[in-house]
C-alpha cells in the first residue's frame, strides 16, 4: 500500500552566527571513553528566534523520495594501523547501497580524527562546512553553536516525521531522544546514542607474570599494590634483558579516566544526586570530594616507581603505550572493559601472544573497593554516548532523519557489527557469533564497528539471547573466557548515572576545552610532584582550575539544582 508523507524542507531553519566561535569542549574517552563516562546531561535554552520560511513540498513514496537526496555523515578517523579506509569500505557500501535503494539518498561519509574530534567539529561548525549529521562525545560543544544558532532543534523533525521513525524510536525509546529536550522551550540539540550495555573501565593485570611469581589475582587495593610492588621488584626475572623497560602500572596523561576505578573508590559511596551533580561538570570527577585523596595514592606509587615515568609527555592519539604493553613491558593497566581484545590481529592480546608468548596476556580484576568494601562502578544509564545533532547548514533534515531511523533498524545493525559469515565471522554449533580476524574493506576501524552504528554502542544482534551467548565470540585472536571474565566484572556492583533536569548551565558554555586542558594539567602534575610538595602543587592547580570557570559552573549548577529541586538532595 503506497504511503505518502509530505516533508517540509526548510531553506533557512534559524537565524545564525558563525562568525564569533569561542573555545569548544572536549570529547571524553571511552567507548568507550570514555569511552565512556557517567554525565548528567543538562537540557538547553534556545536563544535564537524560528522565522518562518517559505515551505518547499517534498514527497515520501514508500518511504523514498521522487529525485535522489544527498547528505553527508560523520565518521571517526581512528588511525588505525593496517586499518580500513573509514569512508571507504564493506560497511559504509552496505549502508549507501541501502540508503539509496530504501529511501533514494545518497551517502557520503566524512572522516574527523577520533582523537582531536571535538576540535575538528568545532573548526567544522565555525566554516559552516560540517557533515548534515554530526556526533560528538561533548554536548558542551553542542550548546555552544547552538546558542549561535549553528545546530537544528531537532524536536520539530521528530515531532513531524515520527511516522517514518520506527526503528529510531523503538531502539532509542523516549528516554534516549528526549534525554537532552529542554522542559521550558523543548528544544532538543541532541539525540544521545543507546549503550547496548553499560560496561565501562576495567583493571588488567599480566596473568603470565602472576604465575611466574606465583601470585594470587588480586582482590583488594592493598593486594593490586603489593602485586605492582612484586612487578617492579622481580624485573630482571620478568623481563630479563630488558628489565629497565619495567612498567608495573601504566597510565596516560588522562589520568581521570584511566585512574578511575582508584578515583571512584575513594568517593563515599553514600554521596547525593545533588553533590554529585554539582561537582560533575568535569566527567573525570576532578572536583568529586575524594578525589584529591586518590590522587595522593597515585602520586606516591609513581615516586615508588610504580608507574610509567614519561606518561605526561604523550597526548591523546600517541601510540607509545600501547606499543609497550603489546611488547610486554607492562604489568598492570586500567582502561575500557574490552581494551586488551580490541583490534584483531593488532590487539593488544595477539601482540603479547606473538611477541613474548601463548601464556602472555591480560586478565581482569576487580580491585578496587569504597569504604563499604564494594568494588562500585560509576556507569552511565543508556544515555551517556555520543551526540547525534544536524548543524544549521543541513538543509536535508528529513533525509538525514530517515538515515538515523535505517542505521537503527535491528538487521542493519547485526550486519555491520558482524558482517559476513567467513569473512568476519563464522558461526558456532551451538549459534554463537565467533568474530575471526577480517583484511582488507572488511576490517572494522572501531569494537562493533561502532563508530558506523551511531546510535547503538555495544554488540546487538537481532536475537537478544543470541547476543549474550556471543559476547565473550566477539574478539579475534583472544580467549572467550578471558572475555567473559571481563564482562562479568564490569556488570559488578554498577551504580548508574541520573538524568539531572536543570535547564543550561551558561556557566559552561564554551569553558569545556581550557578546563578539561587545566583539569589534565592538575591530574599531571600532582601525580609526578614530590612527596612533600604533593597538598600545594594539588591545592594551587585546583585553585586555578576553579578560578578559571569552575567554581561559576558549580554555584551555577548549585543554584539550578536548588531552583528546580529545592531542598532535596535526591533527584527522586
Amino acid at each position: 500500500m503506497k504511503k505518502k508523507v509530505l516533508a517540509l524542507v526548510l531553506a533557512c531553519t534559524m537565524v545564525f552566527s558563525m562568525a564569533a566561535c569561542g573555545k569548544e569542549t572536549p570529547a571524553p574517552e571511552g567507548e568507550t571513553k570514555p569511552e565512556e563516562v557517567v554525565t548528567d546531561n543538562t537540557d538547553t535554552e534556545a536563544d535564537t528566534e524560528v522565522e518562518a520560511e517559505p515551505e518547499v513540498v517534498s514527497e515520501l513514496t514508500d518511504g523514498k523520495f521522487a529525485e535522489t537526496r544527498h547528505i553527508t555523515v560523520e565518521v571517526y578517523d581512528r588511525g588505525n594501523d593496517g586499518g580500513s579506509d573509514p569512508t571507504n569500505n564493506m560497511y559504509t557500501e552496505y549502508i549507501k547501497k541501502g540508503m539509496l535503494e530504501d529511501h533514494n539518498v545518497e551517502v557520503e561519509f566524512v572522516a574527523v580524527p577520533r582523537w582531536t574530534e571535538t576540535e575538528e567539529i568545532n573548526n567544522l561548525l565555525a566554516a559552516g562546512t560540517a557533515p548534515d549529521i554530526c556526533l560528538t562525545y561533548s554536548y558542551p560543544t553542542i550548546q555552544t553553536y547552538a546558542n549561535m544558532g549553528g545546530v537544528l532543534d531537532l524536536n520539530q523533525y521528530l515531532e513531524q516525521y515520527r511516522s517514518e521513525l520506527n526503528n529510531l524510536y523503538d531502539w532509542l525509546g523516549d528516554t534516549n531522544i528526549y534525554w537532552n529536550q529542554d522542559d521550558e522551550t523543548k528544544t532538543i540539540w541532541a539525540i544521545e546514542g543507546k549503550r547496548a550495555n553499560s560496561r565501562r573501565i576495567l583493571t588488567f593485570v599480566r596473568q603470565d607474570w602472576l604465575d611466574q611469581l606465583n601470585l594470587k589475582e588480586p582482590t583488594n587495593k592493598k593486594e593490586f599494590y603489593d602485586t605492582i610492588c612484586a612487578f617492579r621488584d622481580n624485573a630482571d626475572t620478568l623481563l630479563g634483558g630488558d628489565a629497565k623497560k619495567m612498567v608495573p602500572f601504566s597510565v596516560s596523561y588522562d589520568v581521570g579516566w584511566r585512574a578511575a576505578l582508584l578515583i571512584e573508590s575513594n568517593i563515599d559511596p553514600k554521596i547525593t544526586d545533588k553533590e554529585y551533580y554539582c561537582n560533575g561538570f568535569d566527567d573525570r570527577k576532578l572536583t568529586q570530594n575524594g578525589t584529591k585523596e586518590a590522587i595522593r595514592t597515585l602520586n606516591a606509587w609513581y615516586n615508588e616507581g610504580l608507574l610509567w615515568k614519561d606518561f605526561a609527555l604523550y597526548s591523546s592519539g600517541d601510540s607509545n603505550e600501547d606499543d609497550m604493553m603489546k611488547a610486554g613491558y607492562v604489568g598492570a593497566f586500567q582502561h575500557n572493559w574490552d581494551y586488551p581484545f580490541r583490534n584483531g590481529e593488532d590487539s593488544i592480546q595477539a601482540n603479547l601472544a606473538r611477541l613474548v608468548g601463548e601464556d602472555a596476556k591480560f586478565v581482569a580484576v576487580d580491585c578496587f573497593e569504597n569504604s563499604d568494601g564494594v568494588t562500585l562502578k560509576y556507569v552511565d544509564s543508556t544515555a551517556g554516548d555520543r551526540k547525534i545533532f544536524f548543524p544549521s547548514t543541513n538543509d536535508e533534515p528529513l533525509a538525514s532523519m530517515l538515515y538515523l531511523d535505517w542505521i537503527s533498524a535491528p538487521e542493519h545493525v547485526q550486519y555491520l557489527q558482524i558482517g559476513d559469515e567467513g569473512v568476519t565471522h563464522n558461526v558456532l554449533s551451538d549459534g554463537a557469533i565467533e568474530t575471526v580476524a577480517a583484511e582488507g574493506d572488511a576490517i572494522m576501524n572501531s569494537g562493533n564497528n561502532i563508530d558506523l552504528t551511531i546510535t547503538c554502542n555495544g554488540l546487538r544482534l537481532m536475537d537478544e539471547n543470541l547476543t549474550v551467548l556471543s559476547a565473550a565470540h566477539g574478539y579475534a585472536n583472544c580467549d572467550p573466557a578471558d572475555v567473559q571474565k571481563a564482562i562479568a566484572y564490569a556488570e559488578a556492583n554498577m551504580k548508574h548515572s541520573i538524568n539531572v533536569k536543570t535547564g543550561e548551565i551558561k556557566a559552561e558554555d564554551g569553558m569545556g576545552e581550557a578546563l578539561s586542558a587545566k583539569r589534565d594539567i592538575v591530574y599531571d602534575t600532582a601525580v609526578v610532584a614530590a612527596p612533600a610538595d604533593f597538598d600545594k602543587v594539588w591545592d594551587d592547580a585546583i585553585a586555578d582550575y576553579l578560578a578559571s570557570g569552575g567554581q561559576a559552573i558549580i554555584d551555577e549548577r548549585t543554584s539550578a539544582w536548588e531552583k528546580v529541586y529545592g531542598d532535596s538532595t535526591s533527584v527522586k
